[in-house]
Protein backbone atom coordinates (compact mmCIF):
# COMPACT_ATOMS: atom_id res chain seq x y z
CA UNK A 1 0.00 0.00 0.00
CA UNK A 2 2.87 1.95 0.79
CA UNK A 3 4.46 1.79 -2.27
CA UNK A 4 1.38 2.40 -4.44
CA UNK A 5 1.36 5.62 -2.78
CA UNK A 6 4.65 7.18 -3.18
CA UNK A 7 4.48 5.55 -6.76
CA UNK A 8 1.06 7.74 -7.21
CA UNK A 9 2.41 10.82 -5.29
CA UNK A 10 0.10 11.14 -2.96
CA UNK A 11 0.28 11.78 1.30
CA UNK A 12 -1.04 9.77 3.43
CA UNK A 13 -3.40 12.55 4.39
CA UNK A 14 -4.11 13.11 0.34
CA UNK A 15 -5.49 9.20 -0.04
CA UNK A 16 -7.35 9.72 3.58
CA UNK A 17 -8.95 12.34 2.27
CA UNK A 18 -9.92 10.68 -1.23
CA UNK A 19 -11.21 7.15 0.29
CA UNK A 20 -12.47 8.48 3.66
CA UNK A 21 -10.77 6.91 6.05
CA UNK A 22 -8.44 8.89 8.90
CA UNK A 23 -4.73 8.99 8.18
CA UNK A 24 -3.26 7.93 11.44
CA UNK A 25 -5.42 4.76 10.55
CA UNK A 26 -3.68 4.15 7.25
CA UNK A 27 -0.52 4.76 8.67
CA UNK A 28 -1.14 2.18 11.21
CA UNK A 29 -2.16 -0.20 8.24
CA UNK A 30 1.28 0.72 6.29
CA UNK A 31 3.24 0.07 9.22
CA UNK A 32 1.47 -3.20 9.49
CA UNK A 33 -0.02 -2.42 12.96
CA UNK A 34 -3.51 -3.04 11.96
CA UNK A 35 -5.13 -5.21 9.04
CA UNK A 36 -6.90 -3.10 6.84
CA UNK A 37 -10.10 -4.17 5.07
CA UNK A 38 -11.20 -5.36 1.99
CA UNK A 39 -13.15 -2.38 1.76
CA UNK A 40 -10.08 -0.22 2.52
CA UNK A 41 -8.16 -2.25 0.03
CA UNK A 42 -10.82 -1.83 -2.55
CA UNK A 43 -10.72 1.76 -2.59
CA UNK A 44 -7.37 2.07 -2.45
CA UNK A 45 -7.06 0.48 -5.12
CA UNK A 46 -9.25 2.89 -7.33
CA UNK A 47 -7.73 5.50 -6.19
CA UNK A 48 -4.17 4.29 -6.61
CA UNK A 49 -5.07 2.88 -9.73
CA UNK A 50 -4.16 -0.58 -8.87
CA UNK A 51 -6.71 -2.19 -10.17
CA UNK A 52 -7.39 -5.15 -8.25
CA UNK A 53 -3.57 -5.87 -6.38
CA UNK A 54 -3.94 -4.60 -3.12
CA UNK A 55 -7.68 -5.61 -2.93
CA UNK A 56 -6.14 -9.59 -3.90
CA UNK A 57 -3.23 -9.36 -1.36
CA UNK A 58 -5.47 -8.67 1.29
CA UNK A 59 -8.01 -11.14 0.49
CA UNK A 60 -4.87 -13.57 0.20
CA UNK A 61 -3.60 -12.90 3.55
CA UNK A 62 -7.17 -13.55 5.45
CA UNK A 63 -7.58 -17.61 6.67
CA UNK A 64 -9.68 -19.53 5.08
CA UNK A 65 -11.97 -19.61 7.66
CA UNK A 66 -12.58 -15.70 8.12
CA UNK A 67 -13.13 -15.42 4.69
CA UNK A 68 -15.94 -17.61 5.25
CA UNK A 69 -17.79 -16.19 8.50
CA UNK A 70 -20.55 -14.30 7.85
CA UNK A 71 -20.98 -12.62 11.04
CA UNK A 72 -17.70 -10.94 11.24
CA UNK A 73 -17.91 -11.21 15.24
CA UNK A 74 -18.42 -15.04 15.15
CA UNK A 75 -14.45 -16.05 15.25
CA UNK A 76 -14.10 -13.00 18.26
CA UNK A 77 -17.54 -14.69 19.70
CA UNK A 78 -15.95 -18.20 20.00
CA UNK A 79 -12.37 -16.50 21.54
CA UNK A 80 -14.55 -15.25 24.45
CA UNK A 81 -16.58 -18.05 24.81
CA UNK A 82 -13.34 -20.65 24.63
CA UNK A 83 -11.59 -17.80 27.20
CA UNK A 84 -8.51 -18.61 26.20
CA UNK A 85 -7.83 -15.19 24.39
CA UNK A 86 -6.82 -11.63 26.02
CA UNK A 87 -7.93 -8.43 24.07
CA UNK A 88 -5.61 -5.28 23.79
CA UNK A 89 -7.69 -1.96 23.46
CA UNK A 90 -6.66 0.47 20.67
CA UNK A 91 -8.49 3.83 19.80
CA UNK A 92 -10.83 2.37 17.88
CA UNK A 93 -13.21 5.29 17.46
CA UNK A 94 -11.30 5.88 14.41
CA UNK A 95 -12.13 3.20 12.50
CA UNK A 96 -14.87 2.54 10.74
CA UNK A 97 -17.81 0.70 11.91
CA UNK A 98 -17.23 -2.22 9.04
CA UNK A 99 -13.79 -2.11 9.98
CA UNK A 100 -13.50 -3.03 13.47
CA UNK A 101 -15.59 -5.56 13.82
CA UNK A 102 -12.76 -7.94 11.34
CA UNK A 103 -9.74 -5.54 13.64
CA UNK A 104 -11.33 -6.99 17.13
CA UNK A 105 -11.36 -10.21 15.39
CA UNK A 106 -8.01 -9.80 14.08
CA UNK A 107 -6.23 -8.90 17.30
CA UNK A 108 -8.11 -11.85 19.46
CA UNK A 109 -6.45 -14.51 17.20
CA UNK A 110 -3.28 -12.63 17.23
CA UNK A 111 -3.50 -12.93 21.39
CA UNK A 112 -4.19 -16.66 21.74
CA UNK A 113 -3.37 -18.60 24.78
CA UNK A 114 -3.60 -15.74 27.13
CA UNK A 115 -5.78 -15.51 29.93
CA UNK A 116 -9.18 -13.33 29.78
CA UNK A 117 -10.10 -10.84 32.86
CA UNK A 118 -13.62 -10.21 33.17
CA UNK A 119 -12.59 -6.43 32.82
CA UNK A 120 -11.34 -7.12 29.39
CA UNK A 121 -14.38 -9.56 28.55
CA UNK A 122 -16.90 -6.19 29.63
CA UNK A 123 -14.85 -3.82 27.43
CA UNK A 124 -14.85 -6.38 24.38
CA UNK A 125 -18.64 -6.79 24.52
CA UNK A 126 -19.28 -3.11 24.72
CA UNK A 127 -17.59 -2.37 21.93
CA UNK A 128 -18.78 -5.13 19.92
CA UNK A 129 -22.59 -4.95 20.55
CA UNK A 130 -22.42 -0.80 20.14
CA UNK A 131 -20.84 -1.80 16.65
CA UNK A 132 -23.30 -4.41 15.77
CA UNK A 133 -25.80 -1.90 16.86
CA UNK A 134 -24.31 0.38 14.36
CA UNK A 135 -24.20 -1.64 11.61
CA UNK A 136 -28.33 -2.64 12.00
CA UNK A 137 -26.95 -6.02 13.15
CA UNK A 138 -29.09 -6.47 16.53
CA UNK A 139 -29.30 -10.16 16.89
CA UNK A 140 -25.84 -10.26 16.86
CA UNK A 141 -25.88 -7.52 19.06
CA UNK A 142 -27.75 -8.71 22.21
CA UNK A 143 -25.77 -11.45 22.93
CA UNK A 144 -22.59 -9.36 23.23
CA UNK A 145 -24.95 -7.33 25.78
CA UNK A 146 -25.55 -10.24 27.43
CA UNK A 147 -21.79 -11.87 27.48
CA UNK A 148 -20.80 -7.92 28.84
CA UNK A 149 -24.08 -8.79 31.73
CA UNK A 150 -22.65 -12.10 32.53
CA UNK A 151 -18.96 -10.89 33.18
CA UNK A 152 -19.54 -7.52 34.43
CA UNK A 153 -18.72 -7.00 38.34
CA UNK A 154 -19.41 -4.54 40.77
CA UNK A 155 -19.53 -0.65 38.74
CA UNK A 156 -18.85 -2.45 35.43
CA UNK A 157 -22.98 -3.80 35.92
CA UNK A 158 -23.99 -0.46 36.25
CA UNK A 159 -22.14 1.08 33.05
CA UNK A 160 -23.07 -2.14 31.18
CA UNK A 161 -26.81 -1.64 32.00
CA UNK A 162 -26.61 2.13 30.96
CA UNK A 163 -25.00 1.62 27.83
CA UNK A 164 -27.33 -0.75 26.75
CA UNK A 165 -30.10 1.55 27.50
CA UNK A 166 -28.35 4.07 25.09
CA UNK A 167 -27.82 2.46 22.68
CA UNK A 168 -31.62 0.93 22.60
CA UNK A 169 -32.84 3.82 21.88
CA UNK A 170 -30.94 4.06 18.53
CA UNK A 171 -32.44 0.68 17.99
CA UNK A 172 -35.71 1.99 18.70
CA UNK A 173 -36.41 -0.74 21.28
CA UNK A 174 -39.72 -0.18 23.64
CA UNK A 175 -38.62 1.89 26.12
CA UNK A 176 -40.12 0.86 29.08
CA UNK A 177 -37.67 -2.09 29.63
CA UNK A 178 -35.02 0.63 28.95
CA UNK A 179 -35.86 2.90 31.93
CA UNK A 180 -35.22 -0.43 33.55
CA UNK A 181 -31.81 -0.94 32.18
CA UNK A 182 -30.88 3.02 33.67
CA UNK A 183 -32.78 2.99 36.51
CA UNK A 184 -30.91 -0.54 37.39
CA UNK A 185 -27.59 1.57 36.56
CA UNK A 186 -28.74 4.30 38.57
CA UNK A 187 -29.32 2.52 41.96
CA UNK A 188 -26.09 0.85 42.14
CA UNK A 189 -24.38 4.40 42.76
CA UNK A 190 -21.49 3.93 40.69
CA UNK A 191 -19.09 6.97 40.82
CA UNK A 192 -19.83 7.55 36.54
CA UNK A 193 -21.95 10.00 34.85
CA UNK A 194 -23.29 7.67 32.51
CA UNK A 195 -26.31 6.12 34.38
CA UNK A 196 -27.89 9.01 35.16
CA UNK A 197 -27.29 10.32 31.22
CA UNK A 198 -28.67 7.05 30.08
CA UNK A 199 -32.32 7.55 32.70
CA UNK A 200 -32.03 10.99 31.35
CA UNK A 201 -32.26 10.53 27.62
CA UNK A 202 -34.69 7.73 28.58
CA UNK A 203 -37.51 9.79 30.60
CA UNK A 204 -36.93 12.47 28.02
CA UNK A 205 -37.83 10.12 25.22
CA UNK A 206 -40.60 8.85 27.21
CA UNK A 207 -41.81 12.67 27.63
CA UNK A 208 -41.49 12.58 31.30
CA UNK A 209 -40.81 15.98 31.70
CA UNK A 210 -40.74 16.57 35.37
CA UNK A 211 -38.50 13.48 35.77
CA UNK A 212 -36.39 14.32 33.02
CA UNK A 213 -35.55 18.03 34.52
CA UNK A 214 -34.51 16.04 37.82
CA UNK A 215 -32.37 13.51 36.21
CA UNK A 216 -30.63 16.08 34.07
CA UNK A 217 -29.78 18.32 37.39
CA UNK A 218 -28.16 14.66 38.74
CA UNK A 219 -26.36 14.34 35.34
CA UNK A 220 -24.78 17.28 35.81
CA UNK A 221 -23.50 17.57 39.26
CA UNK A 222 -22.10 14.16 38.63
CA UNK A 223 -20.44 14.76 35.40
CA UNK A 224 -19.03 18.06 37.35
CA UNK A 225 -17.99 15.66 40.11
CA UNK A 226 -16.26 12.97 38.34
CA UNK A 227 -13.13 12.68 36.30
CA UNK A 228 -13.41 11.13 33.09
CA UNK A 229 -10.68 9.41 31.31
CA UNK A 230 -10.31 7.16 28.12
CA UNK A 231 -8.62 4.67 30.42
CA UNK A 232 -12.02 2.38 30.43
CA UNK A 233 -13.28 2.56 27.65
CA UNK A 234 -16.64 1.47 29.49
CA UNK A 235 -16.52 4.67 30.69
CA UNK A 236 -17.17 8.32 28.88
CA UNK A 237 -15.02 11.31 28.17
CA UNK A 238 -16.22 15.15 28.74
CA UNK A 239 -17.16 15.37 24.95
CA UNK A 240 -19.95 12.52 25.39
CA UNK A 241 -21.06 13.19 28.58
CA UNK A 242 -21.90 17.37 27.51
CA UNK A 243 -22.84 15.46 24.29
CA UNK A 244 -25.85 14.07 26.21
CA UNK A 245 -26.12 16.94 28.60
CA UNK A 246 -26.73 18.59 25.45
CA UNK A 247 -29.10 15.92 23.86
CA UNK A 248 -31.62 16.04 26.68
CA UNK A 249 -31.35 19.91 26.85
CA UNK A 250 -33.13 20.08 23.34
CA UNK A 251 -35.53 17.41 23.91
CA UNK A 252 -36.78 19.33 27.13
CA UNK A 253 -37.20 22.23 24.87
CA UNK A 254 -33.85 24.06 26.06
CA UNK A 255 -32.58 24.54 22.63
CA UNK A 256 -30.39 26.97 23.55
CA UNK A 257 -28.53 25.34 26.52
CA UNK A 258 -28.16 22.48 24.12
CA UNK A 259 -26.43 24.11 21.84
CA UNK A 260 -23.82 25.78 24.47
CA UNK A 261 -23.14 21.90 25.77
CA UNK A 262 -23.07 20.79 22.31
CA UNK A 263 -20.84 22.85 21.12
CA UNK A 264 -18.43 22.41 23.99
CA UNK A 265 -18.66 18.69 23.08
CA UNK A 266 -17.75 19.14 19.49
CA UNK A 267 -14.65 21.30 21.01
CA UNK A 268 -13.62 18.68 23.24
CA UNK A 269 -14.09 15.82 20.29
CA UNK A 270 -10.93 14.76 18.46
CA UNK A 271 -11.18 15.55 14.73
CA UNK A 272 -10.53 12.24 13.61
CA UNK A 273 -13.17 10.76 15.76
CA UNK A 274 -15.46 11.18 12.54
CA UNK A 275 -18.30 9.34 13.52
CA UNK A 276 -18.69 10.95 17.45
CA UNK A 277 -18.22 14.04 15.44
CA UNK A 278 -21.00 13.44 13.30
CA UNK A 279 -23.46 12.72 15.84
CA UNK A 280 -22.29 15.76 18.07
CA UNK A 281 -23.38 17.63 15.12
CA UNK A 282 -26.34 16.67 14.34
CA UNK A 283 -27.33 16.40 17.91
CA UNK A 284 -26.41 20.40 17.63
CA UNK A 285 -28.51 20.77 14.35
CA UNK A 286 -31.66 19.48 16.75
CA UNK A 287 -30.90 22.01 19.08
CA UNK A 288 -30.46 24.75 16.67
CA UNK A 289 -34.12 23.99 15.47
CA UNK A 290 -35.24 23.63 18.50
CA UNK A 291 -34.34 27.14 19.48
CA UNK A 292 -36.00 28.13 16.88
CA UNK A 293 -32.81 28.39 14.39
CA UNK A 294 -34.90 26.11 11.56
CA UNK A 295 -32.68 26.53 8.78
CA UNK A 296 -29.55 26.78 10.17
CA UNK A 297 -30.32 23.23 11.87
CA UNK A 298 -31.11 21.97 8.24
CA UNK A 299 -28.39 22.85 6.92
CA UNK A 300 -25.79 21.64 9.52
CA UNK A 301 -27.85 18.06 9.28
CA UNK A 302 -27.53 18.35 5.45
CA UNK A 303 -24.00 19.18 5.35
CA UNK A 304 -23.24 16.30 7.91
CA UNK A 305 -24.97 14.02 5.80
CA UNK A 306 -23.51 14.98 2.45
CA UNK A 307 -19.81 15.05 3.68
CA UNK A 308 -20.02 12.29 5.68
CA UNK A 309 -17.96 9.12 4.40
CA UNK A 310 -20.49 6.40 3.78
CA UNK A 311 -18.22 4.29 5.85
CA UNK A 312 -19.29 6.04 8.54
CA UNK A 313 -23.35 6.25 7.85
CA UNK A 314 -24.53 3.78 10.51
CA UNK A 315 -27.29 3.26 12.39
CA UNK A 316 -26.00 6.01 15.20
CA UNK A 317 -25.87 8.49 12.76
CA UNK A 318 -29.15 7.78 11.06
CA UNK A 319 -30.59 7.89 14.13
CA UNK A 320 -29.53 11.29 15.14
CA UNK A 321 -30.31 13.09 11.96
CA UNK A 322 -33.85 11.27 12.23
CA UNK A 323 -34.26 13.17 15.58
CA UNK A 324 -33.65 16.58 13.50
CA UNK A 325 -36.57 15.81 10.93
CA UNK A 326 -39.00 15.56 14.15
CA UNK A 327 -38.70 18.99 15.52
CA UNK A 328 -38.81 20.96 12.10
CA UNK A 329 -42.21 21.45 9.90
CA UNK A 330 -42.38 18.86 7.17
CA UNK A 331 -42.74 21.18 4.80
CA UNK A 332 -39.51 23.06 5.22
CA UNK A 333 -37.21 22.35 2.05
CA UNK A 334 -34.26 21.45 3.77
CA UNK A 335 -36.41 19.01 5.72
CA UNK A 336 -37.76 17.24 2.15
CA UNK A 337 -33.70 16.92 1.11
CA UNK A 338 -32.71 15.46 4.51
CA UNK A 339 -35.40 12.86 4.45
CA UNK A 340 -34.38 11.79 1.09
CA UNK A 341 -30.75 11.70 2.21
CA UNK A 342 -32.16 9.31 4.83
CA UNK A 343 -33.99 7.07 2.81
CA UNK A 344 -30.91 6.71 0.45
CA UNK A 345 -29.80 4.45 3.07
CA UNK A 346 -33.00 1.96 3.16
CA UNK A 347 -34.18 3.52 6.70
CA UNK A 348 -37.74 4.68 7.12
CA UNK A 349 -37.47 8.10 9.17
CA UNK A 350 -39.35 10.94 10.44
CA UNK A 351 -42.42 8.53 11.93
CA UNK A 352 -42.42 10.31 15.35
CA UNK A 353 -43.20 8.37 18.31
CA UNK A 354 -44.86 5.28 17.32
CA UNK A 355 -42.25 2.99 17.96
CA UNK A 356 -42.53 3.15 22.19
Amino acid sequence: MRQSRQAAGLSLRQLAARVGYDHSYLSQVERGQRPGSADLARLCDRELGTGDQLTGTFERRLPRTERQTADPSEPAWQGLVAADQTIAFDDFRSTPPAVLLPELVSELQLLQARGVDAVQVVELSIFIAETLTGLGERRSARRWWWAAHGSAVGDGEALVCAREAISGLAERRPLPPLLELADKAVAQQSPSAVPHAARALVLAELGRREETQQALQLLVGVGDETVVTAARPTDWMPHQLHSAEGRVCARLGYGVAGCVLLERARELCPEHWIGERARIDLALAESLAVAGEVPAGLATALRVLVELPDEWRDLWVDDAADRVLRVVPESERGAVELRRLLTTKGRSVGSGSSWR
